[in-house]
């Protein structure tokens, strides 16, 4: 499963862009025409124009993901990694060094899934490095440690822990202690294994449907942080 920071961050930015996480459930990619009028639009500073060309690329981030791991279980924690990717991708890119941004995004969103990697490695996680999850291009097998040996220089400049921290500061600043102890216990913040809503009720002694309210509220403030935050 996901550490706890990070399966919070991707609900937050998963409700910012009004998408739901389901695989599967992406938009349709923009034409060429469309997508280039996005680009020029994000590149002047409009966040509409930004938060649309995420949306109708989450369909490349399921397509990379698919190649790293079978599991259906594996596939949905790796989505909401690599978009992130995605995320940094849109906010960073430039047309006019001359690369498609479907290229640059892809980059983006398979170092962000190799930095999740190797967290889990420092963390002694049972992800197995020799594990086969690729090939190269004369069909041997190339495991996760090929991988993480070749690309550590590029993972040094990734911003996932930033985004982690900025998330922590908002709940401070944002939400009040009820809502903060809400999703400390609903995404296992706490280092405890994440509660459903019903249990999150029984230890707060209010109903699940106040629960749900109080977690959809906290959600919604936190998003429209990291939207400010964006915009600024």
């Amino acid at each position: 499963m996901l550490p706890a920071t990070i399966f919070l961050l991707t609900n937050v930015l998963y409700l910012t862009l009004r998408v739901s996480p389901v695989s599967g459930s992406f938009p349709r990619p923009l034409s060429p025409q469309e997508e280039e009028a996005m680009i020029g639009r994000a590149a002047a500073g409009d966040r509409e124009a930004k938060d649309i060309l995420i949306r109708h690329n989450l369909r490349l981030v399921a397509h990379i993901v698919k190649k790293y791991y079978a599991s259906r279980a594996d596939q949905d924690d790796l989505i909401s990694i690599g978009t992130i990717g995605l995320i940094k991708a849109v906010n960073s890119y430039q047309s006019e060094k001359k690369i498609k941004l479907t290229t640059y995004a892809a980059r983006c969103i398979e170092n962000e899934i190799l930095m999740y990697f190797r967290s889990l490695r420092r963390q002694g996680s049972e992800v197995s490095l020799s594990d086969p999850i690729d090939s190269d291009k004369e069909g041997n097998p190339l495991s996760l440690l090929d991988i993480l040996s070749c690309e550590d220089h590029v993972l040094e400049d990734l911003e996932l822990n930033d985004q982690q921290r900025l998330l922590r500061r908002f709940m401070e600043e944002s939400l009040s202690s009820r809502e903060r102890r809400v999703l400390e216990l609903r995404y296992g913040l706490l280092g405890s294994e994440p509660m459903p809503q019903r249990e999150v009720a029984d230890a707060c002694g209010i109903s699940r449907s106040y629960i749900s309210r109080i977690e959809k509220k906290a959600l919604g403030k936190l998003a429209e942080r990291f939207k400010t935050e964006n915009a600024d």
